[in-house]
């Protein structure tokens, strides 16, 4: 093993600490930009809008019901996706936050 200082283990852990948090960053935009706006999703959603549509011209009321519960369904996956990234986002703030303040412990960093 090699032997660490603790002003070493201090900087060791920052430096992870901080590259974990730019990992969530990068990680969570990744999600917001891929999941929330996906094109599959807005396809999804066009077309249930206009098989609602459909179901209103022809007094189908399953048809409507089944496409608002389609609709609401879209509305909570994309909820999910946005959340998950912005919590990501949050959390690699909130661990950088950490890394800083791991290093402003130390005796050696006049910050």
């Amino acid at each position: 093993m090699f032997p660490l200082t603790l002003q070493e283990m201090q900087l060791l852990i920052a430096a992870a600490v901080f590259l974990l948090g730019c990992l969530c960053i990068l990680i969570g935009v990744f999600i917001l930009l891929s999941r929330g706006y996906a094109r599959e999703i807005r396809s999804m959603a066009v077309n249930t809008a206009r098989i609602g549509q459909k179901g209103l011209a022809e007094e189908a009321t399953g048809l409507v019901k089944s496409a608002s519960d389609l609709v609401v369904s879209i509305n909570q996956l994309v909820k999910t996706a946005s959340g998950a990234g912005a919590f990501l986002i949050f959390t690699g703030m909130v661990m950088i936050a950490g890394a800083y303040w791991i290093l402003s412990q130390m005796d050696s960093f006049p910050f």
